[in-house]
């Protein structure tokens, strides 16, 4: 378990009309759910919920209940259905940009140009990092590899940690 994430909790969310409804089973929930055990967050199985204001719900229930992070799936690109950052930007008490253009950078770079038209939204509510990932396993996968090295950072960051360490250390003190 990692020092910055320890006894700490995460949730993942997965919005899909269709698996929801049990037309198909969601592979992408048990992805992040791994991922997010694997960085020492201790983590239940994915809730997977319709497109829309369900998703808005479930990321709020969320962050009501104290997680660190919350990572959605499903819902980020453009079709009628698709509305999770739509639900989540309301929620959000700050955005962090950078890590959304990140995570869409990454799917660019694997040679995947579409990536391009996800909309997920990265951001802060209250004390939990949010973060809105597409639905496809490729993209999760993609995404995975880039908050591995952000999230326990974040983590910290948010439980007040300093930027103490090799790279940054810390305060100096005055002569």
């Amino acid at each position: 378990m990692s020092a910055a994430t320890g006894g700490r909790r995460g949730a993942v969310v997965v919005a899909s009309n269709r698996a929801a409804a049990g037309v198909y089973e969601d592979t992408t929930g048990p992805l992040l759910v791994d991922a997010l055990r694997s960085w020492g967050l201790e983590t239940a199985d994915a809730a997977v919920v319709p497109d829309g204001d369900p998703v808005g719900h479930a990321v709020a229930d969320a962050v009501a209940s104290g997680v660190a992070v919350v990572l959605t799936t499903g819902g980020t690109g453009i079709s009628p259905t698709d509305r999770t950052p739509e639900v989540t930007r309301p929620l959000l008490d700050r955005e962090l940009p950078g890590l959304a253009e990140a995570l869409r950078a990454a799917g660019v770079a694997k040679g995947v140009p579409t990536a391009v038209l996800s909309r997920g939204l990265a951001g802060v509510a209250r004390s939990t990092l949010v973060v809105n990932l597409p639905g496809s396993r490729g993209g999760v996968k993609d995404a995975i590899q880039v908050l591995a090295d952000v999230v326990p950072h974040a983590v910290d960051q948010l439980a007040g940690g300093d930027h103490a360490g090799p790279d940054h250390p810390g305060p100096q003190a005055s002569a």
